[in-house]
């Protein structure tokens, strides 16, 4: 596929992002999800742009390090633009390079709302059915269907996926760089990471207290009250609180103990549901 002239990256470069692209989930972790994959398949790219620079190197590493998760078969796509940001970030010092992180988490809901749907909610359902009926009836074809019919368009759309997403981030950045759109740019995508991040809080987190205050049938519940102030308070506050923990310097190991113990210790007093 082509892609556009430039003087750091090769296609072959981005081969090797490719092929790395498929470690993925094999480092998933429960902490920052699919970030170890994302920096090791990086990692070519950034080492050719930034050679000789280890200070932005090191940069580079860990600003991808950082809590990221997408459809894997649709991870190339971000890929290609970080890769295209990372460029541009080394040929202009005048980058801003937290506009890199902020066009990857305005991705991350779409295109994993997108990826899970036609992935794994419809190619992988189709793929399934044939592959189990001619399984069923003893045909050789049923699970060699199934990888096929499923496998071949997830690689597809990974291998286009990594230079549309690089030819179309390379283009976009340079026009905007030029009409000096990049920091509303990065306003935009800040603001609609964070709105990504809120609605991960309201659908991830789940906290309830069924004491209530008062005698009877009618009496309101702690979760009520919380509720009638702003639904998913108390979400919003144990999350806040969790990342206050972290800010501090907390290990995730410690803080996973202790939303453990916290768990245990409100099941069994009954101040948590």
């Amino acid at each position: 596929m082509k892609m556009k002239n430039s003087s750091l990256i090769s296609k072959k470069d981005l081969m090797k992002v490719f092929w790395r692209s498929f470690t993925m989930e094999w480092a998933w972790n429960y902490e920052r999800q699919s970030n170890l994959g994302y920096s090791f398949a990086m990692t070519p790219a950034l080492n050719k742009i930034y050679k000789g620079s280890k200070e932005k190197l090191t940069s580079a590493y860990k600003r991808h390090l950082e809590f990221y998760n997408v459809t894997p078969w649709l991870s190339t796509f971000p890929l290609g633009i970080s890769v295209a940001m990372e460029e541009q970030a080394a040929l202009d010092e005048n980058f801003d390079t937290d506009a890199i992180n902020n066009i990857k988490i305005a991705l991350m809901g779409p295109l994993s709302g997108l990826g899970d749907s036609f992935f794994w909610g419809t190619l992988r359902v189709i793929a399934t059915g044939i592959g189990t009926s001619l399984a069923l009836q003893g045909n050789l074809l049923g699970p060699l269907l199934f990888l096929l019919i499923f496998n071949i368009p997830a690689v597809l759309a990974r291998y286009y996926g990594l230079f549309i997403g690089y030819n179309i981030g390379a283009g976009f950045i340079e026009k905007v760089q030029k009409t000096g759109l990049m920091d509303k740019l990065s306003f935009g995508a800040s603001v609609l990471g964070l709105g990504v991040v809120g609605s991960m809080v309201a659908t991830m987190v789940t906290l309830k207290m069924p004491l209530t205050i008062g005698a009877g049938k009618g009496a309101p519940t702690v979760q009520s009250i919380f509720d009638g102030i702003v639904p998913g308070i108390l979400p919003l506050l144990f999350t806040l609180f969790i990342f206050w923990l972290d800010k501090k310097g907390l290990k995730a190991h410690w803080i996973l103990l202790l939303i453990a113990a916290i768990g245990i210790f409100g099941a069994y007093t009954g101040l948590l549901k």
